[in-house]
């Protein structure tokens, strides 16, 4: 189980890392990379639907983090 935990938040790290890199710092995000925002509605759609994946893994992360933290796990 904590092998299993630990995996989780290395993986749930990494996609937190990748999520914020693709935010945008003036609005483009996700509608500058090769036609992806073609697959949502609109670039607000795209940039909300990452928002929810970004916060998604953020709060597994935090879980996860608390959890091995307070050795809750063995």
């Amino acid at each position: 189980m904590l092998t299993f935990l630990q995996i989780i938040q290395i993986l749930s790290g990494a996609l937190l890392v990748i999520f914020v890199l693709l935010h945008a710092p003036k609005g483009d995000g996700m509608a500058a990379i090769g036609g992806a925002s073609q697959l949502f509605s609109s670039q607000r759609g795209a940039e909300a639907t990452l928002n929810k994946i970004t916060a998604g893994c953020a709060a597994t992360f935090v879980v996860v983090s608390i959890v091995l933290g307070f050795g809750i796990v063995s």
